[in-house]
């Protein structure tokens, strides 16, 4: 089984540390294939970044000519296009913010994010409420981070554990880790929280292979059906 996890932003060094978490929580006989837009932004942290992440990663994916991929993740925590490349794409498509989602609402009644800035509380709010999950979460939390500031361990670490008090008290059971570069940060956070801490790319990975094994494709009927090709006609008339 292959699976092509894209990552949201341009940066490498985060695509690399995405397909490192991927593969640790991949079966064997999974390969796992990092996809890195070519534009974009640096960093995805607001509306405008989403949305330019949105259509890059979406060209990315309509422009690939790597070998042929059985799944896949989509490694922006609450980022936009998730739909897009479900009507793109003939294969699963699995987004690790409602896979994170819908893993943590098996642990518990209720469940918290823990972000990085409090400016992306919004957009994930909205993916997980588009999702169907939002009713069950109790809360977003950001720690104060930026996107590229998660390489200090020590600094993501105490950030989080502050953030993640927060959502505890306001009833929060299970934790959910609300963005692709804090993969692997359950395993050191986890015990010292008492409570369960999903990480939402190998969330995403464990799906996708149980709807690959189960010959699961996403629905052609209604919202999601193939569109109509288009022929062009703007600019018709013009040398």
């Amino acid at each position: 089984m292959r699976i092509v996890v894209t990552n949201c932003n341009t940066t490498q060094e985060m695509t690399a540390e995405i397909v490192r978490g991927a593969r640790s929580a991949a079966g064997q006989g999974t390969t796992v294939t990092g996809l890195t837009p070519a534009w974009g932004p640096e960093s995805a942290e607001g509306w405008l970044d989403s949305y330019l992440s949105a259509a890059a990663v979406l060209d990315t994916l309509r422009t690939h000519d790597g070998p042929p991929y059985d799944a896949v993740v989509m490694a922006g925590f609450g980022e936009h296009g998730r739909e897009g490349v479900r009507e793109l794409v003939d294969v699963p498509v699995v987004d690790i913010t409602e896979a994170a989602a819908h893993l943590a609402c098996l642990l518990g009644r209720r469940y918290g994010v823990v972000t990085t800035l409090e400016r992306s509380r919004g957009q994930i709010e909205d993916s997980l409420e588009l999702a169907g999950v939002g009713r069950n979460c109790a809360a977003v939390v950001g720690t104060g981070l930026g996107v590229l500031d998660l390489g200090d361990t020590g600094r993501t670490q105490a950030a989080f554990l502050a953030a993640a008090e927060r959502a505890r008290d306001a009833g929060a059971e299970v934790l959910v880790l609300g963005c692709a570069g804090m993969t692997g940060l359950q395993r050191a956070v986890g015990e010292k929280l008492g409570l369960p801490v999903v990480d939402g790319v190998a969330a995403a990975v464990k799906l996708a292979e149980a709807l690959v094994t189960m010959g699961l494709r996403t629905s052609r009927a209604g919202s999601l059906a193939k569109p109509v090709p288009k022929r062009r006609t703007w600019g018709a008339g013009r040398d």
